[in-house]
């Protein structure tokens, strides 16, 4: 069981990762979920993430004080806005349940994004 929690918190990291860049992608639930599962089946692991220079910020500050910070709240909604707006000018062009349906992915994660408390 401790090799399978690591493998699938090896892949959250990765994917939590991919979440900085890729705005529909979420980061924190990743790395939380990883932090847990690492929590379980590797000590070296759960601190390496935990102390990580880019990623421990993000689990510390959630984690801590159920915050995500204001900068990346606004980058987070810009890309995520930017994403959103190119797909439905590109793949949902004459589709306007795709249209509809990639407005309402955007309101519901930037609604989520907001629900939080604001650090900084």
């Amino acid at each position: 069981m401790r090799l399978a929690f690591t493998v699938i918190g090896v892949v959250c990291v990765a994917l939590g990762v991919l979440g900085i860049a890729l705005p529909v992608l979420p980061t924190t639930p990743f790395l939380l979920l990883a932090a847990a599962l690492f929590a379980r089946s590797s000590e070296r692991l759960h601190g390496w993430l935990l102390h990580h220079r880019v990623l421990g910020r993000y689990i510390r500050d959630f984690m801590e004080e159920r915050a995500i910070p204001r900068r990346v709240k606004i980058v987070s909604i810009s890309m995520l806005w930017a994403a959103i707006w190119v797909s439905i000018f590109t793949a949902g062009m004459g589709r306007w349940w795709l249209q509809l349906l990639l407005a309402g992915v955007a309101v519901g994660v930037t609604v989520h994004i907001l629900s939080f408390k604001t650090k900084g």
